[in-house]
C-alpha cells in the first residue's frame, strides 16, 4: 500500500511542470558538445567538492574553479535555464522529503533551516 502511493507520487512528479521544465531544459542544454563537456565538469567539481566537505577537508583551488564555470554557464542561455530547472526541481524534491521526514519525526538538522 505505502509503497502505491509513492509510485503514485513519482507518477505526479513525472507529470509535474517542473520535471517537465527540467527534462526539455536538460535536453536543450546537452544538444551542445561544449555546454555538455562544461556541465560535466561543474557536476565532477561539484562532487569533489562535496566530497572534500564530507571528509572535513576544503580543496579551495577546486571552489574557485567551480565559481568561475557556474559563471561562464550563466552566459550560456541554455545552461543557465537547465540549472535553474534543475535547481527548481530539486527544491520540490526537498520539500517533499522534509514533509516525508517531518511524518516520522526524523530529525534534518541543518536540512531544516
Amino acid at each position: 500500500m505505502l509503497m502505491d502511493d509513492a509510485k503514485r507520487l513519482a507518477d505526479k512528479l513525472r507529470a509535474s511542470e517542473e520535471y517537465a521544465a527540467y527534462r526539455d531544459a536538460k535536453e536543450r542544454a546537452y544538444a551542445s558538445e561544449t555546454t555538455a563537456a562544461l556541465l560535466n565538469e561543474f557536476y565532477s567539481l561539484r562532487m569533489k567538492i562535496q566530497a572534500a566537505s564530507v571528509a572535513g577537508k576544503s580543496d579551495p583551488e577546486a571552489a574557485e574553479k567551480l565559481q568561475r564555470l557556474g559563471e561562464l554557464l550563466q552566459f550560456d542561455a541554455a545552461a543557465a535555464e537547465y540549472l535553474m530547472a534543475e535547481f527548481r526541481l530539486n527544491t520540490v524534491l526537498g520539500d517533499i522529503y522534509k514533509l516525508l521526514a517531518k511524518a516520522v519525526d526524523l530529525d534534518l538538522g541543518a536540512l531544516e533551516a
